[in-house]
Formats: structure tokens, C-alpha cells, sequence
């Protein structure tokens, strides 16, 4: 008589219940993790084994080999080792074989790019070359261009005595940047070209973010716009690259981040109509800044406006050749913000008068952030004033910038008011986390006030030394140090320690307004 007798398998523990099968699931990837660990052991005991490798020396030699080691290594085996490694460990493990080099872009290693280059010709081969592995499967891509700035001295062929003291100075700084901007300008073509060109059919893209720092171009006007033409006659590039980021706007399926940051020639008032209903209404992050748009037509309608969370540049230069009138009024702002009640706007404003950022500052903008950068039109106490009391519930940045050459007569916000715009700020804006001032005159009571509104709350407290100014009263006094007792007394405020900014250079939003505004629109649109 034969008993047959039937042996369960052995269940993983905690199978039988939902609770686990979290467990379950970290017990299996255990174990697949521990089979490819045995079949790796398995097969470098199987390459020492080998013919031919009598010694232990023989048999390290033979496993470093290109044929006995690493081309034997499965490929799944050779990506799952890279993505341990960070990038620059990839690039020097992909030298050891062609089979290793082939493997380095395997498209789950790569599902952020970030790339940093000048404009040089010499950056353009490397840069194809990883776009061309890359670019059809990224999902993240963020690419930067920095331009030297040949009117701050060095870099310009012109310079050290090569032009002609006859001519006019005008004529001078024209010969200076004549020939290395006209370089500067075809090479800055070529670059933003190849990116596009490379992600025009990615269909997976998610984020993509381009920042060209071509500031002598920014600052200048129309001075990008004769170059361009003698770089681009008939503007073929030009109208190329337009049409490149329309399609890349139209086949894509997945985008959420948008950002085009001071990129020269590449926005158009029709670009935005590219994209799909579906992207629209997903999109996260949308930044088109480009000063060079022809025409007082608006970048963005206020039936585009509604599908976008935004930060918003407000140039003199665009004020200048752009109209206000057609700028979303209050109902707009109001609208969009019951559409999204998330929404959060983040301003920046180089050298703007008063009475155009009346016509911008409409009291339904859900504004958090502020950024005054301004080298001849100052900020009046009306303005900041006007912002303490609209934008109370959301302020949390407040950046106020004057680059003054005179430090002799800053501007004083409190002149004819009974409290200080400033104090009022602290004291409406119940959320400011970062106030930040350079060349405004702050007086040395107003600036304690305000550390002892604000506490702990306001975690960055920067102002420039040169800003602070004491009363009579306090200078005074021979028995208290007014440098010391204004420390002494901010520090207690905000329950940290606190000095003075000594050294305006260290600050990188009065040195590099535009990469500041960058970086910190870049972090906004993360954070929200």
C-alpha cells in the first residue's frame, strides 16, 4: 500500500495577513537580492576556475581581463551596479570595456540630467554627444548657459590699447564686443539647437528647464537684437528654434515643469497655445522670461494666465516696449486663485516706477514673495506700504535692493510717515520668514522693532551695514555702544545670533540678481 503525502511549500511569514504584506514583499526582494549575489559568486568562481589561470595572480589578471571579466558581467548585473555609483564613479567605470560604455546610458540610470556649461565652441561636441544618449528618454532636464561678461574687463579682444583713442567711445565699445559677442551669439545658437533638437520626440519628458545668463545682452536692450541679426540674417536659427520648442510643447504628454529663464529669442506670444488641454491643466511650474518679445502685446492672456501657477519678472526694459493695459485685472487673479487655492506668486522687479507696480499689484494676487533690484528708480514707502497691507496672509520674502553709487544719500522709505513702512511689514505680515535690504536707510530702533515682531519667525535677517543709521539720541549716549547694543538687542529678538551684512560681494542676490531669481524661483515652484 503506497501513502502519498503532500508537502506544503513554506509560506513567507506574516503571508496569511494584510498587515503582512509589507513584510512579504521586503522578503521577497531579500531573496531575489540573494540569488544574484549567488549567481555573481557563481560565476567568478567559475572565471577563476578557468584554463590557462594556474596561480591566484593568473586568476585576478584574467577577471580584470575584457573578454574573461567584465564583458562576461549580464548587463541587468552591470546597470544594478551603476546605480550605486554616482555619476562622475559611472562615467570612469563605463572606460573598463566597450560592453561597461554601453550600459552607462541605460535610460533608468539617467532620469535626471542637470547640466552647467559656458557658451564656447569647445562645450558643443560634449554636449551633443550627451544629448544624444540622453535626450530622447530623460524625464528631468535642466540646462544653464553662462556667457562671460566682456564689459566687466578681460576677455575682450579689444581691450589693452588694440582700438583706436581717436574714435568715440561709443565706437570703442562697439569694436570691444563686436567680435567676441558675435562669437558668443552663434555659439549660444548652436547649443540651445542641440538640446532641442535632442528632446523634440520625448514623449516622457516631465521638467524642463533652460537659464541663459547672457547679462551684457539683458542689460543692453537693443543691442542683442543687432547682433542676433548679424549672427542670424535672415533668421532662420531663429525661427528654427521657435518652431523646435512649439513641437516640444506639442508631443508632450507628461510635462509639468516649464522654465525658459532670460533665454534670448526662444519665447513667442503663441507658444503656450502649443500645449495640450490635459498638460495644461497638470502643469506645476511655468516660467517664460524673455525680454525681447517685438510689440506692446502681453506674454500671457488672462485665458492662459488661469491654467498656471507662476513667478512673474517685471522688467524695465519690458515695461518700456510692453503695455500694461491688457495685464490681468483683480477678477482675473480672483478667479484663478478660487481655481487653485494653492497658488502662491513670487514678483521680481529690476528698476520699475511706482506707478506702473500700481498697475501690476492687484489686491487678489496671492503674493508670497517680493524681489526689488533697482539701479536708478527706487522703491517708495507707498509701494511697501501698499504690500503690508494687500498681502498680509501670504508674504513670506521680502527682498528691497539699491545699487546706489552714492552711499551718502540712501533713500529713507519713512520720510514724512509717522511709523516706518518697514516696521509696518513686520507687523502686518504676520508669515515674513526672510527680510533682506541694501541701500535703503534703516534706522537702528526700526530695525530692533522689527526683530522683536518677527522673533524666531523670521529666520533671515540681512542688511548691509552701510544701511543701518543711529538717531542722535543713541550716538549720544557715552555709556552705550550703539553698534553693540543694536546687536545685542536684534539677537535678543530673533533668538539667534545676528550681525550685520559686512561685505556686500558675499550677497548673491545684490551680485547676480538674475541666477538669484533663478535659483530661488527654481526652489519656489519645488516648495509649493
Amino acid at each position: 500500500m503506497l501513502l502519498f503525502l503532500s508537502v506544503p511549500h513554506p509560506r513567507p511569514p506574516g503571508a496569511r495577513t494584510r498587515a503582512g504584506a509589507t513584510r512579504v514583499a521586503r522578503w521577497r526582494r531579500q531573496r531575489l537580492r540573494l540569488q544574484q549575489l549567488r549567481r555573481l559568486r557563481g560565476l567568478l568562481r567559475g572565471l577563476r576556475r578557468r584554463p590557462g589561470a594556474g596561480s591566484r595572480r593568473r586568476g585576478r589578471m584574467a577577471l580584470c581581463g575584457q573578454t574573461a571579466g567584465a564583458a562576461s558581467l549580464p548587463s541587468e548585473l552591470i546597470v544594478h551596479i551603476f546605480s550605486f555609483l554616482p555619476a562622475p564613479d559611472r562615467l570612469r567605470a563605463s572606460a573598463s570595456c566597450s560592453h561597461w560604455r554601453e550600459c552607462l546610458f541605460y535610460p533608468a540610470l539617467w532620469p535626471q540630467l542637470r547640466i552647467c556649461l559656458r557658451v564656447s565652441p569647445t562645450e558643443q561636441p560634449r554636449l551633443e554627444f550627451l544629448m544624444r544618449k540622453c535626450g530622447w528618454f530623460v524625464r528631468e532636464l535642466r540646462v544653464e548657459f553662462f556667457a562671460e561678461n566682456y564689459l566687466s574687463g578681460g576677455g575682450g579682444p579689444g581691450e589693452g590699447g588694440g582700438a583706436d583713442t581717436r574714435t568715440g567711445g561709443d565706437e570703442v565699445e562697439a569694436l570691444q564686443l563686436s567680435s567676441p559677442w558675435l562669437e558668443v551669439l552663434r555659439t549660444y545658437l548652436e547649443l540651445v539647437l542641440c538640446v532641442l533638437l535632442s528632446i523634440r520626440n520625448n514623449r516622457n519628458l516631465q521638467k524642463f528647464s533652460l537659464f541663459g545668463d547672457i547679462s551684457v545682452l539683458q542689460q543692453q536692450g537693443s543691442l542683442s537684437n543687432t547682433y542676433l541679426s548679424k549672427v542670424d540674417p535672415d533668421g532662420k536659427k531663429i525661427k528654427q528654434i521657435q518652431q523646435l520648442f512649439e513641437e516640444i510643447l506639442s508631443n508632450s504628454r507628461q510635462l509639468k515643469w516649464l522654465s525658459c529663464g532670460f533665454m534670448l529669442e526662444i519665447v513667442t506670444p503663441t507658444s503656450l497655445s502649443s500645449l495640450s488641454n490635459s498638460v495644461a491643466n497638470t502643469m506645476e511650474h511655468l516660467s517664460l522670461l524673455d525680454n525681447n518679445i517685438p510689440g506692446s502685446s502681453t506674454l500671457i492672456t488672462a485665458v492662459e494666465l488661469e491654467r498656471f501657477r507662476l513667478s512673474l519678472l517685471v522688467h524695465n526694459v519690458s515695461v518700456m516696449h510692453k503695455s500694461l493695459d491688457n495685464m490681468p485685472n483683480d477678477e482675473h487673479w480672483k478667479a484663478l486663485s478660487r481655481k487653485s487655492t494653492s497658488l502662491r506668486v513670487y514678483i521680481m522687479a529690476f528698476d520699475v516706477k511706482s506707478e506702473d507696480m500700481l498697475k501690476i499689484l492687484k489686491p487678489s494676487i496671492p503674493l508670497e514673495r517680493i524681489h526689488f533690484d533697482s539701479y536708478v528708480t527706487c522703491v517708495s514707502g507707498a509701494i511697501v506700504d501698499l504690500i503690508s497691507r494687500q498681502y498680509d496672509k501670504f508674504l513670506t520674502h521680502f527682498i528691497l535692493m539699491n545699487d546706489v553709487i552714492d552711499t551718502s544719500g540712501f533713500p529713507d522709505l519713512s520720510d514724512n510717515r509717522n511709523e516706518d513702512p518697514l516696521v509696518l511689514l513686520a507687523w502686518r505680515c504676520t508669515k515674513l520668514s526672510l527680510l533682506a535690504i541694501h541701500g535703503y536707510t534703516v534706522w537702528a530702533h526700526n530695525l530692533i522693532a522689527i526683530a522683536r515682531l518677527r522673533g524666531s519667525d523670521l529666520r533671515v535677517l540681512e542688511v548691509t551695514e552701510e544701511s543701518i543709521d543711529f538717531d542722535q539720541g543713541e550716538l549720544a549716549d557715552q555709556d552705550v555702544d550703539p553698534v553693540h547694543n543694536l546687536i545685542e538687542q536684534v539677537s535678543l529678538g530673533l533668538s539667534q545670533p545676528w550681525h550685520a551684512v559686512m561685505d556686500i560681494e558675499s550677497l548673491s542676490v545684490f551680485t547676480e540678481p538674475n541666477r538669484h531669481f533663478y535659483r530661488e524661483m527654481q526652489s519656489f515652484s519645488e516648495d509649493i
